[in-house]
């Protein structure tokens, strides 16, 4: 019971902190659509699902014991942070088109896929996920209750992105970005190129 207690309280707090995840699912609610923020949610829904996977078949106990192992995967996310930073930074002032809708759309699949590797390659998740299997999560709880608890972290991560999807695609969200979306892609760019230089400062300092 405790046990659950701690894995349940530890993800609340770890799904509801900002970062890479709520700058993208804001992104992209605000600017593009809410279909692209809730498939963006779902993308990192299923992106903590990697980290599960990989904490349950061990590999996540060797992350937590590989100093050089772990600051490499947080280099990887870092410059997929700051790519996408500097992707957004890129931003122009574009014509809106029919009912406000950003002048050039982002497929389905684009939108799930940023999603899923913004939260695959998050340094933050890789840490939160393995931490708790290899300190929280006993060696001994059965398999079944791993699975569950896998299950509720990607399902809390993807409630609360949905619920950040609406509130930011609402219409006094995008009355607010309608004439200003590329300054609004620039703020976030420079958020993501940031949170992936401090990073890797960080992961040197470490080294």
């Amino acid at each position: 019971m405790v046990e659950a207690i701690a894995v349940v309280t530890i993800t609340l707090l770890a799904v509801i902190s900002p970062g890479a995840d709520f700058a993208m699912v804001t992104r992209n609610s605000m600017v593009l659509s809410r279909r692209a923020g809730v498939l963006t949610a779902v993308g990192i829904s299923l992106g903590v699902l990697v980290h599960v996977a990989y904490s349950m078949a061990g590999i996540g106990l060797l992350i937590a014991r590989s100093a050089t192992l772990f600051n490499t995967i947080k280099f990887g996310g870092a410059a997929y942070l700051v790519y996408l930073g500097a992707t957004l930074l890129r931003a122009r002032r574009q014509t809106p088109g029919a009912n406000g809708e950003p002048a050039v759309a982002v497929s389905d699949l684009m939108a799930l896929r940023t999603g899923f590797l913004t939260n695959a390659l998050n340094p933050k998740t890789t840490l939160f996920v393995v931490s708790l299997f290899a300190q929280v999560i006993r060696p001994t709880t059965p398999f079944t209750i791993q699975l569950a608890y896998g299950a509720f972290m990607s399902v809390a991560h993807l409630v609360w992105f949905v619920l950040v999807a609406c509130a930011f695609s609402s219409q006094a969200a995008r009355r607010l970005v309608a004439d200003c979306r590329h300054l609004v892609e620039r703020t976030i760019g420079a958020v993501l190129v940031a949170l992936g230089v401090l990073l890797a400062l960080a992961s040197l300092n470490q080294g």
